[in-house]
């Protein structure tokens, strides 16, 4: 449903602060989507072995051992940045 706003009813604060609601909740929109975006960051090997400081040797025995989980397309492999972040745990 659709708000209609009669101008000439309004205060100019009112009318201030009724925009500012409207930004506020457009913003936090855009923040969610955002967010969800940048969790879908992809990583092609080299990137992937730099974010975890290891050989490409280690990055494909992982992959192969279903450690860490790859994404083709063609003949690139890439990883999500997110899972690799998971895959990591805590020792003691």
């Amino acid at each position: 449903m659709e708000k209609q706003i009669l101008l000439h009813c309004l205060s100019p604060d009112e009318l201030k602060q009724l925009i500012k609601e409207v930004i506020k909740e457009e913003f936090v929109d855009f923040t969610k989507n955002l967010a969800i975006k940048e969790s879908d960051v992809l990583l092609t090997r080299t990137e992937t072995c730099e974010l975890l400081k290891i050989d490409s040797s280690t990055l494909w025995s992982w992959t192969k051992k279903g450690k860490i989980t790859c994404y083709g397309i063609a003949a690139r492999r890439y990883y999500k940045r997110d899972e690799i972040l998971n895959c990591l745990v805590v020792l003691k």
